[in-house]
């Protein structure tokens, strides 16, 4: 196996040079000319200065439009012209979405730096005069959507959730389960690094970043082979705000409402050569909901039926803090240095009346089950990065490295009452059962990446990376039944001893060139090999599972009519593998009806990508156009069972005896789905104190499963409308809505979504100061999210209330310098797929 490994390696990196060693070896057709002058520099967005990825840049003479040479920047924004004629010209930078920037340069005989180039958007452009203004809401990218959280209203004063519930191709349910183009599968990154805490609890770990250090959020649906080969539905990446040119800044922030209360504060300072950023943060929420449930069972010849009804109160409280060092020793060499802690907590309680009913009235139950669930994360994470720059514009080598300890508590305790509708006094439960359990984890990366331009017009970039792993699951379960005394019991068979580690080695290459002015391509591979150990129980040996190799190519290829329009194609494949709450085998009982639990012996699931994008912009109005297919074969599903089922999809644990009346919920590689998909995304400015961004998405999904025996198909959409406006006195109002339709589902149907919001800001002493007041849902108490499930034993209905009606008042203060630091390198492990529930459940 490792020579086969070696040889793969090997022919990848000897197919990924070919190109640049034929280029090298080819006989030159007549004697070189010397080289002249040259122009480098850098093109940024003129309010955040943040790079504008693929920019044109063109050289001009004195006089006249026609342009005698360009070349399109890179995703860090960078260009290079080189081979020029020394003399005086003008150089200009443009971009779809943003307006023009021309100034005037001299070539010399050498190359000549010319510094960077800021473009307004198209909202601050007016021809050739450039106004004070603002980005719009939603930014139309090649590769990208670019949704800018800072320039939204209504996210003050919220959090990451409430600020994913607003950026275009996302939906965010009641429960705070995040679906990006209706797929739950898909990587979230925060300043293109991984968050092993968002990794291991999305729903939770979304609630401890507040929106006020939120800059951007970027939806990547067709990611290059830069990373890593995970999110087969695409990446989000949230980009939070950092950083200052020179000097000190800072902000201070307070919000408060129903539904979440949080303090924000941050300090940035920049002297010279060392830069230093931080911020601190805490909060609390408070989400209350209702549940229900009806199942008709068809396992005996006369169906019977169970109803389940609960009130739910969830609340918990976290804190989020980080702290960064950049440090510039000499020209072309740059360290940086990250670290940050992220911690949470909460508990949810429940009285959920059971009411089973049989043909034989001996098996009739009715009981009310109180339950408090508790559960805790922790994450502390180190980041160094060496970055080495060159003389040579564009080229660049980079030296990652990381280690993050992350941690997880679950738990819950839950008194039980026969024969009552409501919860009695604890010393009249009939039955009480108490369960903790922890995940302990940690992870170290290392990373290297290197771009070596060759010319204008080409680009080679490649890159190594090594991942390990580990994790796990320790629970214990202790129960009391009433008649046979008064102390809780520990029950050993329900102990769970699980230990999992996963260590990753990949390597990639990307081919970037330009085939004339208007055609631009890029070709790039990913060979990822994973390594799996496990052990099953205290005191067992250390289990080898097959390793196995990944092969993960990508290509796309943009074709520019104009600098306002273009045609982008691109194909990219994408593996998923499991995380720790898809395998975690513990059982969580706290519903006596409906059981649930890991799947230990999961394999990865791979997905190929075809995506067809039109984008132009027409004056202020920025309009991308989507075709999307999406097939994954062997599809990780979660999966409902009765625990009777004679040939059950995964075999029940040991500790889990067959009862009619209870299903069991999993996870299995069971289907093969396809989503064809269109969407449609509009970035306008109608008046000039208007904005406006609004898109539909359409898609039609098949999901086959011989497995199950079940083929669905269906249609599903959805919308997102933006928009604000300004008024006089520093005042400002904003309004969203999103809405969605039933998705299909492997066995049912999914809910439909419907979220709006509405907020208006003051803009208090001098600019510095914002007063925010938000409503959330304020015409509808709750939103109702309805699931409908189907099997050959069962039929299922559930409704759950999310009480969304809210409001927030926040106030918040910046002081300082305003600006950004120049950007780093960071890491990306985005590989694995994990899921929003709370560890055991």
């Amino acid at each position: 196996m490792k020579t086969t490994i070696q040889w793969l390696v090997c022919l990848f990196f000897t197919a990924s040079l070919a190109p640049t060693a034929a280029l090298a070896q080819a006989p030159a057709a007549a004697p070189a000319v010397p080289a002249t002058g040259a122009l480098t520099g850098t093109v940024l967005d003129s309010l955040g200065r943040q790079p504008v990825a693929y920019a044109t840049v063109v050289l001009l003479p004195p006089t006249g439009d026609k342009p005698l040479t360009g070349v399109a920047a890179d995703d860090q924004g960078h260009f290079a012209l080189t081979k020029l004629a020394a003399g005086s010209f003008r150089l200009r930078a443009s971009y779809v979405g943003y307006g023009t920037r021309t100034r005037p340069v001299v070539v010399g005989t050498g190359p000549t730096a010319v510094g960077t180039l800021l473009l307004p958007t198209a909202a601050q452009a007016l021809g050739e005069a450039v106004v004070i203004g603002t980005k719009p809401v939603v930014e139309v990218k090649p590769d990208r959507l670019v949704y800018n959280a800072d320039q939204d209203v209504s996210n003050a004063g919220g959090t990451a959730q409430d600020v994913l519930r607003k950026a275009p191709l996302l939906a965010v349910d009641g429960d705070g389960n995040v679906k990006m183009r209706g797929s739950a599968n898909f990587k979230v990154l925060v300043n293109n690094k991984p968050s092993p805490t968002l990794a291991r609890n999305l729903a939770e770990a979304l609630k401890s970043i507040p929106a006020e250090q939120i800059k951007s959020v970027e939806i990547i649906t067709t990611p290059s082979a830069k990373y890593d080969g995970e999110g087969t539905a695409g990446i989000i990446n949230i980009v939070l705000k950092k950083g200052v040119d020179q000097g000190l800044n800072g902000r201070v922030g307070l919000a408060s409402g129903n539904r979440n209360t949080n303090f924000n504060s941050a300090l940035n300072f920049k002297k010279g050569k060392i830069g230093f950023t931080s911020s601190a943060n805490a909060g609390a929420w408070y989400n209350p909901g209702q549940s229900s449930r009806e199942r008709i069972g068809y396992a005996a010849a006369v169906p019977d039926t169970l109803r389940q009804s609960s009130s739910n109160h969830n609340l918990g409280g976290w804190y989020y803090g980080t702290v960064g060092l950049d440090y510039d020793p000499a020209e072309h060499h740059s360290i940086s240095l990250a670290g940050s802690v992220n911690g949470y907590g909460g508990n949810s309680t429940q009285d959920l009346v059971n009411q089973y009913i049989n043909v034989n009235p001996a098996n009739n139950q009715l009981f009310t089950r109180a339950t408090k669930s508790v559960f805790s994360g922790l994450n502390v994470e180190g980041t160094g990065t060496y970055t080495r720059t060159f003389a040579t514009a564009r080229k660049e080598w980079s030296v990652l490295g990381q280690y993050a300890l992350n941690s997880g508590t679950f738990g819950y305790d839950f008194d039980q009452y026969a024969n009552s509708y409501t919860a009695l006094e604890q010393s009249l439960a009939s039955y009480r059962e108490r369960s903790r359990g922890r995940t302990p984890g940690h992870e170290v990366t290392l990373q290297t990446d290197f771009t070596q331009p060759f010319g204008d017009k080409r680009t080679l970039e490649l890159g190594l990376k090594a991942i390990f792993r580990r994790t796990g699951s320790q629970a214990t379960v202790d129960t009391l039944r009433t008649m046979y005394g008064p102390s809780l019991t520990p029950d050993g068979r329900r102990v769970t001893d699980f230990t999992y580690a996963q260590n990753v080695q990949a390597a990639y290459a990307i081919y970037s060139f330009s085939a004339g002015k208007k055609l631009t391509g890029s070709l790039g591979t990913r060979i990822e090999r994973t390594e799996v150990l496990a052990r099953f129980g205290a005191g067992s040996a250390e289990v080898s599972l097959p390793s196995y190799l990944s092969l993960l190519p990508n290509g796309s290829a943009r074709y520019a009519f104009s600098d306002a329009t273009s045609l982008r194609f691109a194909y990219s494949r994408r593996i998923t593998r499991p995380y720790i709450d898809y395998l975690n085998p513990f059982v969580d009982r706290s519903d006596a009806k409906n059981i649930s639990f890991g799947n230990s012996l999961l394999s990865p699931e791979f997905t190929d990508s075809y995506e067809l994008a039109y984008s132009t912009t027409v004056k202020t109005t920025t309009l991308n156009a989507a075709l999307s297919v999406r097939h994954t074969g062997n599809a990780i599903e979660q999966i409902r069972y009765l625990t009777t089922n004679p040939n059950p999809p995964v075999p029940l644990p040991a500790s889990v005896t067959p009862d009619p009346s209870v299903a069991a919920q999993t996870f299995a590689n069971v289907a093969a789905n396809t989503f064809y998909q269109f969407n449609v995304y509009l970035s306008a400015k109608p008046l000039p104190k208007w904005d406006l961004s609004a898109g539909p998405d359409v898609q039609y999904v098949v999901r086959s499963s011989p497995a199950l025996g079940i083929e669905r198909r269906g249609f599903a959409a959805g919308i997102n409308v933006n928009t604000s406006y300004k008024l006089n006195k520093g005042f400002t109002v904003q309004g969203f809505a999103f809405a969605s339709t039933p998705m299909p589902d492997i066995q049912g149907t999914g809910p439909a979504n419907l979220y709006y919001q509405l907020g208006v800001k003051k803009t208090l002493l001098g600019e510095k100061a914002d007063l925010t007041l938000n409503f959330g849902s304020p015409f509808n108490a709750y939103w109702a999210y309805r699931n409908t499930t189907t099997t050959p034993l069962f039929t299922e209905h559930s409704e759950y209330r999310a009480y969304q009606r809210s409001f927030r008042l926040n106030f918040s203060y910046r002081f300082g310098q305003a600006g950004a630091g120049k950007q780093r390198k960071s890491i990306q492990n985005d590989d694995t797929k994990s899921g929003s529930s709370k560890q055991g459940g």
